[in-house]
């Protein structure tokens, strides 16, 4: 069985920046791949970025692409989510997900077997 466990978010202003971790238990981070997604009040849990399980691709969601970044600690079986120019809606409740998923499949949350409980990340104006 896999665990994650999330942690880093915070209050934070517009424009600042956060880290986010997502640490790994049961399975080391290089045999999965690893996704953020994040889900506001009121809306749908959406696709934030994910990391293959060489580390070598990575996928990100149109909305966070240049400002978020994704990789991947083996030796600390962790990933992480750094996050910069955040924008008030970035916020909400993030989580991190485990799975062996194709390419293809990456985006999608039901591709995802393992979950964390999630982190939230707000963003002030």
């Amino acid at each position: 069985q896999v665990q994650l466990v999330e942690s880093g978010g915070a209050l934070v202003q517009a424009g600042g920046s956060l880290r986010l971790s997502c640490t790994a238990s049961g399975r080391t981070v290089s045999s999965l791949t690893m996704g953020w997604f994040r889900q506001a009040p009121g809306k749908e849990r959406e696709f934030v970025a994910a990391i293959s399980r060489t580390a070598f691709g990575t996928y990100y969601a149109d909305s966070v692409k240049g400002r978020f970044t994704s990789s991947k600690d083996n030796a600390k079986n962790t990933v992480y989510l750094q996050m910069s120019s955040l924008k008030p809606e970035d916020t909400a409740l993030y989580y991190c997900a485990a799975g062996t998923i194709y390419s293809s499949d990456i985006r999608y949350a039901g591709s995802y077997r393992y979950w964390g409980q999630g982190t939230q990340v707000t963003v002030s104006s």
